[in-house]
C-alpha cells in the first residue's frame, strides 16, 4: 500500500505540483485544504479533505483516517505586500495555522513535517548569495510569520521529538512540464504570470514596482526556481524524514542565479515574440533589492539541484501553459 502524506494546501500552486510528484514516487498524497485559495480541480492524485489547519481536531482526524505518516505544510498566506497591508490575517493564518496543525499532529501521533518556508525570513541581507547561516532579519509580516513557524518547529523538536525539514525557497515560478498545472489565481501578484496575462489581454494594469533599486538596471533582482524543481525537493525532504537520516533541517531552495525584473521581462518578450511595455510604479513596501540563494547545502546534504530553473525554461513552460489555458484571449 502506498505511504500516505498529508499535504496541507495541496489544492494550491506549489502544493498540487508536489502532490503530482509524490504520486509519481509511489506515495498517496492526501490533500487537506479549506479551498479559500485552492482549486479542487487541482486535486488529481489522491483524496481531498476539506478542512482548516487552525482546526486541530480536524487535522488529527484527517491524519488518523488516512494513516498519514508525515505532513507537508503549504497552507498559508504568502504575499509580501498583502502582509504589510493586513498583518492580522497573516498572523492568524500562518501562525495560528501552525499552532493548530502541530497540535493536530501531536494528537494523531504524527511526528514528521516538511515546512514550506521562504527566503523572506532573511529580510534585506548585506551579503550575497544568501546561505542558511545568514542571520534571519525579516522586513515584512510574511517573513516574520514564517520565521515564527520555523522557531515553533525547532522548539517542538526539542520538547516533543518532532522531526522536520524547513525549505526556504526563493521565487517559485513556471508551470508543470506536462502542461497539466500552472500558476493561476483570482488575484495574481507574481511577476512572470502577471506579465504573461498582460500580454494575453487578461491584466490591464501591469507595471514594474520600482526602478530605483541599488542594482545594475534599477530593478529588483530575484532567484527564480521552477515549481517542478520545488516539488521534487519536497519529495526528497519527505524521503529523508521517512528514512530517519536526521542531520541538517533547514535548506535554501533556489537556482543560485539572480535575474532582474528587467531581464525577466526581456526574456518574456523574447519567448512570446511580443513587445512588452513596462510602465513603472513605486516600490512595494517590504521588497528587498536582491535575494539570491547559496544552493550548496541543498546540493550536498539534501541531494537537490535545480534541473529546470534556467530563466528561459521557466518562461517557456509558463507561457505555454497560459496560452493553452487562456487561448480565447490569444485569438481575440
Amino acid at each position: 500500500m502506498s505511504r500516505r502524506i498529508l499535504v496541507t494546501g495541496g489544492a494550491g500552486y506549489i502544493g498540487s505540483h508536489t502532490c503530482k510528484v509524490l504520486a509519481a514516487e509511489g506515495f498517496l498524497p492526501v490533500t487537506y485544504d479549506n479551498l479559500s485559495l485552492g482549486d479542487p480541480a487541482r486535486v488529481r492524485w489522491g483524496p481531498l479533505v476539506e478542512g482548516d489547519v487552525r482546526d486541530a481536531a480536524a487535522v488529527a482526524r484527517a491524519i488518523a483516517d488516512h494513516g498519514a505518516e508525515g505532513v507537508i505544510h503549504f497552507a498559508a498566506d504568502a504575499y509580501v505586500g498583502e502582509s504589510v497591508a493586513d498583518p492580522a490575517r497573516y498572523y492568524d493564518n500562518n501562525v495560528g495555522g501552525m499552532i493548530g496543525l502541530l497540535a493536530g499532529m501531536r494528537t494523531a501521533g504524527c511526528g514528521r513535517i516538511v515546512f514550506s518556508s521562504t527566503c523572506a525570513v532573511y529580510g534585506d541581507p548585506t551579503t550575497l548569495p544568501i546561505s542558511e547561516d545568514t542571520m534571519p532579519a525579516p522586513v515584512n509580516p510574511y517573513g516574520r510569520t514564517k520565521l515564527i513557524g520555523e522557531g515553533m518547529l525547532t522548539d517542538y523538536a526539542a520538547a516533543y521529538g518532532l522531526d522536520f525539514v524547513a525549505l526556504r525557497y526563493f521565487n517559485a515560478s513556471g508551470a508543470d512540464l506536462d502542461g497539466e498545472l500552472g500558476e493561476d489565481r483570482e488575484y495574481e501578484p507574481h511577476l512572470i504570470p502577471r506579465a504573461i496575462l498582460h500580454l494575453l489581454g487578461h491584466l490591464p494594469d501591469f507595471q514594474v514596482f520600482g526602478s530605483d533599486f541599488p542594482t545594475p538596471d534599477g530593478t529588483a533582482i530575484r532567484d527564480y526556481i521552477h515549481v517542478a524543481d520545488l516539488a521534487r525537493a519536497h519529495v526528497l525532504a519527505v524521503q529523508r524524514l521517512l528514512a530517519g537520516t536526521g542531520g541538517r533541517r533547514i535548506f535554501n531552495l533556489g537556482s543560485g542565479v539572480g535575474h532582474s525584473v528587467a531581464e525577466v521581462l526581456a526574456a518574456i518578450a523574447a519567448v512570446s515574440g511580443r513587445p512588452l511595455a513596462t510602465p513603472t510604479g513605486n516600490r512595494r513596501p517590504g521588497d528587498p533589492p536582491q535575494l539570491v540563494a547559496d544552493v550548496a547545502v541543498a546540493r550536498d546534504d539534501l541531494g537537490f539541484t535545480a534541473r529546470h530553473s534556467a530563466l528561459r525554461d521557466i518562461i517557456v513552460s509558463a507561457w505555454q501553459w497560459h496560452v493553452k489555458t487562456h487561448r480565447e484571449a490569444v485569438s481575440s
